[in-house]
């Protein structure tokens, strides 16, 4: 049997030999992918270590739960043919995070040459939107980030 685009994409994201050391640290596992519209969806753990004094999940956690989703979708929007540096983001906190798991879908809006467009949405582990974010990435493909050249 032959290995649809899905299977391949979601065998090679979820392998953890595959993954940053900060995605590992999240507790990132990817749940669902669509290769055809670049829509993902992830779930992460929110470790008590992430907690502010406050008791929930200190912001720049959540966004970089959102950063990691939204940041896979354009990746897949490029078939994984270039990097794709944040350039800006910009996250709605509308609840508190607490511990547990929380789910993530990022969505590629558009794809440029050079720029891609995304969205993202937070949900606590009982599906309540906990945040929102939109970002704005570069496409540098692979063949430019070379040594000494501009795309580092």
């Amino acid at each position: 049997m032959t290995e649809t685009a899905r299977e391949k994409l979601m065998r090679i994201l979820s392998d953890p030999a595959n993954l940053p050391a900060a995605t590992r640290h999240l507790g990132y596992e990817l749940s669902d992918i669509d290769p055809e519209t670049s829509r993902v969806e992830a779930w992460f753990t929110a470790k008590p270590d992430f907690l502010n004094p406050n008791g929930s999940v200190q912001g720049g956690i959540v966004t970089a739960f959102l950063d990691e989703a939204m940041s896979l979708s354009i990746f897949v929007a490029t078939h994984m043919k270039a990097a794709v540096p944040t350039l800006e983001m910009k996250t709605s906190f509308l609840r508190p995070l607490m511990t547990g798991r929380a789910r993530c879908v990022g969505e590629t809006l558009r794809l440029g040459r050079t720029v891609g467009f995304t969205e993202g949405r937070l949900y606590n582990e009982d599906g309540v939107l906990c945040a929102t974010a939109s970002a704005t990435a570069a496409i540098r493909p692979f063949e430019e980030n070379t040594p000494g050249s501009d795309a580092g």
